[in-house]
């Protein structure tokens, strides 16, 4: 395991459990509310991320706490290969905890096998700062877009013999499997398992069947797939649209911007003010999301550095 954190007087450190994520969460929220005025993260996130048969989140994860009132005010993670998080309480920054989290991640990360480690910032923030002054690198850019809650939804009608709807229990292994196939052609990472995936769609707190929309062939077949997450994460709910793909000998038929406006439609059915999603640059989706009327509300630049295993330190 790394070494241990070398703190301010009077915060400790100790590894996180799955009791844990609602605290984590609300260090997560402050840091996104001071940095980009909106908040995105929810408890039930972390909890289906953290359910993952394959992830250990003591081993995974390193929390800084006020030794005081035992209060959680910074914390990190590798959440997967070259993948992690790290956040900071803005009433604890600039203390230094933001570099030595920095170091955590690339020694645990090292550890767990990967020579690169990277996470999400918000483009201009305090932390991206912080990192750029570290070297670490930008990777690509992204951004969270939204369809406000006046504009209307564009119809989108799938071809002649498709089909949009609810995906039925017995069809979310063929919905792994085209999210799977299509995130991996642009993604750089492990085939996600079954299990891991379920956990984190199905599995998430509040997950309902209606939440997981599928485009079917005219023999019936899953050619795309989306998984819709109703979340209020600042009180206000919205339909966040997790993960959509297209099965590749599907593609260029509209099946995406159809599943994307069904999405939209069934999010505001159960009550959802607006729509949101997120997506990168390696992708090259953004053009059909602002078609489809959507508009960025915040930008982010995934950050990343060698490990120390793959640096030598």
């Amino acid at each position: 395991m790394p070494v241990r954190l070398d703190l301010p007087p009077g915060l400790g450190q100790r590894p996180l459990a799955l009791p844990d994520a609602a605290a984590v969460a609300a260090v997560m929220a402050a840091g996104e509310l001071a940095d980009t005025g909106e908040v995105v993260i929810e408890a039930a996130d972390i909890v289906a991320d953290w359910s993952r048969p394959s992830f250990d989140v003591g081993a995974s994860t390193v929390g800084v706490i006020g030794q005081a009132d035992r209060s959680l005010v910074a914390y990190a993670e590798v959440t997967s290969g070259d993948r992690a998080s790290l956040a900071v309480h803005p009433d604890y920054r600039g203390r230094g905890l933001e570099a030595e989290l920095a170091r955590w991640l690339r020694e645990r990360a090292g550890e767990a096998g990967s020579a690169v480690v990277g996470l999400p910032v918000p483009e201009g923030s305090l932390l991206d700062g912080q990192l750029a002054a570290l070297g670490w690198e930008v990777r690509w850019a992204s951004w969270v877009l939204a369809l406000p809650a006046d504009a209307e939804i564009p119809p989108r009608t799938p071809p002649a013999g498709y089909a949009v709807r609810a995906a039925r229990p017995d069809e979310h292994e063929d919905c792994w499997q085209v999210i799977e196939d299509a995130f991996l052609e642009w993604s750089v990472r492990e085939r996600r398992p079954f299990a891991d995936w379920s956990a984190a769609v199905t599995g998430r707190p509040g997950f309902e069947p209606w939440q997981l929309r599928v485009a079917t062939d005219p023999a019936g077949a899953v050619v795309a797939a989306c998984v819709l997450v109703m979340a209020t994460p600042d009180g206000v709910p919205e339909g966040y649209v997790d993960m959509v793909a297209t099965r590749r000998d599907h593609r260029h038929r509209g099946l995406a911007q159809a599943l994307l406006a069904d999405a939209f439609a069934v999010a505001r059915a159960h009550g959802a003010a607006r729509s949101t999603l997120s997506t990168d640059s390696r992708t090259g989706a953004l053009g059909l999301y602002r078609r489809l009327g959507m508009e960025v509300i915040s930008t982010w630049v995934n950050r990343c550095a060698p490990t120390l295993r793959a640096a030598g330190g």
